[in-house]
């Protein structure tokens, strides 16, 4: 009966290291489809049913958004010009608090998909003199301009978060990763437990 039950017990556990991941996933993009969907969709404003009662259509919050993102990326490539883009540049800078939220979050963005992705250099950096490391990402590799040369800015990010730390090292002190930064990263945020396959 013992035998039975440890057998059964770690089947159920093996089963939970499959299912718990999935579902979490999977909860996790139907909440964020849903939400996102939820907020934008104005079906339920425009349209009616036969008993004059809103109407809602599932999606239609997710096609906004996409057809706004795509709008967005034709105009800005083949519309936007220089001079429009200063006069949208000063305008922002009148706003001091949006101003911050929005650079905060375009450099953010840009450094996952912009033409200049900025995590895409991996490193290893020795944090005290027992030999402890941390895996980070050079993001910038000459602070001259800050008065620092031969320092370099790294970037740490935290386990199971999107938060991070960024430090200023000297440059001897880094040594690059020659492995794929999107793997690092995978690395880094899943606590060591991924990205090393």
């Amino acid at each position: 009966m013992k035998r039975i039950a440890g057998a059964l017990l770690n089947y159920f556990f093996k089963g939970l290291i499959v299912v718990v991941p999935i579902g979490a996933a999977i909860f996790l993009v139907f909440w964020a489809v849903s939400t996102v969907d939820s907020a934008l969709n104005l079906s339920d404003v425009f349209w009616r049913d036969a008993n004059n009662k809103p109407l809602h259509i599932p999606g239609l919050g997710i096609l906004n958004v996409l057809v706004i993102i795509m709008i967005a990326g034709i105009l800005v490539t083949n519309v936007v010009t220089d001079p429009i883009k200063r006069w949208f540049k000063r305008w922002i800078n009148r706003l001091p608090f949006f101003n911050f939220l929005y650079s905060s979050i375009k450099d953010l963005t840009e450094a996952f998909v912009g033409d200049e992705k900025k995590f895409n250099e991996a490193v290893l950096v020795q944090v005290n003199e027992f030999g402890l490391k941390k895996i980070g990402f050079l993001v910038q590799k000459d602070l001259a301009k800050l008065g620092l040369p031969g320092e370099v800015a790294v970037y740490f990010p935290y386990s199971y978060s999107f938060a991070g730390q960024v430090v200023i090292i000297p440059a001897d002190k880094v040594k690059p990763i020659v492995k794929n930064s999107a793997d690092m990263m995978k690395f880094v945020i899943s606590g060591g437990v991924s990205g090393l396959d």
